[in-house]
């Protein structure tokens, strides 16, 4: 396993595009050992939610002193978190988890975090939901490449 593996390995498990899904794949593709790639992107997967949720917090921050930011968090955010906020009463941090650990494309950690902070929910407890939810799509995506593999494995002689 080279250095250019982790790295890439790495980078695609932190961009919102492919995280898990990109990388765990990417990893195994490039000979790295399934636990390891498991573990290697899962931790840095579960690094973005603490980063995107400072960085969602710190950008508003700044910004909340402008008028026509003002209005447009108030307008858009307070209504989707009226709208959202009795699903988020039923399910809770589990609805989180859950959410975090389908791994199709726009339901990872950026996501959930990003639709924590806009609900307006508790720091810790989406942090802690996030990687739960991370941690289970990390399963997920490390068994559909393995079953994978070894279901075309059949297609394949080997001399």
């Amino acid at each position: 396993m080279s250095i250019e593996t982790l790295l890439w390995t790495g980078l695609l498990a932190i961009l919102p595009i492919s995280e898990l899904r990109g990388a765990i794949p990417y990893a195994i593709a490039q000979g790295m050992s399934w636990p390891l790639a498991y573990l290697y992107s899962v931790a840095l997967n579960a690094l973005v939610a603490p980063l995107c949720w400072l960085f969602l917090a710190t950008l508003h921050r700044l910004l909340s002193h402008l008028p026509w930011y003002e209005r447009f968090f108030n307008r858009i955010i307070e209504r989707a978190r009226i709208k959202i906020h009795p699903q988020i009463e039923k399910w809770g941090w589990l609805g989180i988890a859950a959410f975090v650990a389908v791994p199709l494309p726009v339901t990872g950690a950026w996501t959930g975090t990003l639709g924590a902070w806009v609900l307006g929910l508790d720091r810790k407890k989406t942090l802690l939901s996030v990687t739960i939810g991370v941690a289970l799509a990390g399963i997920i995506v490390t068994a559909v490449v393995l079953l994978g593999l070894t279901a075309f494995s059949i297609f394949v002689k080997t001399l």
